[in-house]
């Protein structure tokens, strides 16, 4: 067999594979961004870069037993970055006298906006480990892994930021917590 024939088969294979990956995580991934993050756009952005580095890295990461972790691992990290990254331009903006106004889509359901709202009023570190841990069912030693934090970590930033909400919850919210 001839070398770009061989070549050309493992290229169809790893971008089969990798198709595969992107159908199955792709809207996982979004949804656990759009709701740490509280902008789809955003989450959409940073679910592609995700997936770039995963091709940038593929021969490594087609061997680890859950590709998807660590997609998902290197989307809540630069998520992440890019929030801090964001806090600290709001604040230069403000030291120049500006105001940035992020605003939530109007297309949401009332429910959906109060708790985008809601989950916006968190420090990101809070709204990480409560998204990971409440909203995609991640244990609290998972959400520690995930972050590279420990795990008395994720539960003091899990108990702040239930406290934080708990004025925002109905007396039949606040029960099922």
């Amino acid at each position: 067999m001839e070398p770009d024939r061989a070549l050309s088969r493992d290229t169809c294979v790893e971008t089969d594979e990798v198709a595969a990956l992107y159908a199955r995580a792709c809207p996982r991934l979004v949804g656990l961004l759009t709701a740490m993050c509280g902008s789809q756009g955003d989450a959409e952005e940073v679910a592609q870069d995700a997936f770039v580095r995963l091709l940038e890295h593929w021969g490594k990461v087609r061997d680890y037993g859950d590709p998807e972790a660590w997609l998902r691992t290197v989307a809540v990290r630069a998520l992440v970055s890019r929030q801090r990254r964001r806090r600290v331009a709001v604040r230069g903006l403000a030291v120049l006298g500006r105001r940035a106004v992020t605003a939530l889509p109007a297309t949401e359901p009332a429910h959906d906006v109060e708790l985008a709202e809601a989950l916006a009023g968190l420090p990101i570190d809070q709204r990480a480990v409560l998204v990971l841990h409440h909203l995609h069912d991640l244990s609290v030693a998972e959400v520690a892994e995930l972050l590279h934090i420990p795990t008395g970590t994720v539960k003091s930033r899990l108990s702040r930021a239930r406290a934080a909400l708990a004025p925002l919850l109905t007396d039949e919210e606040r029960s099922t917590t």
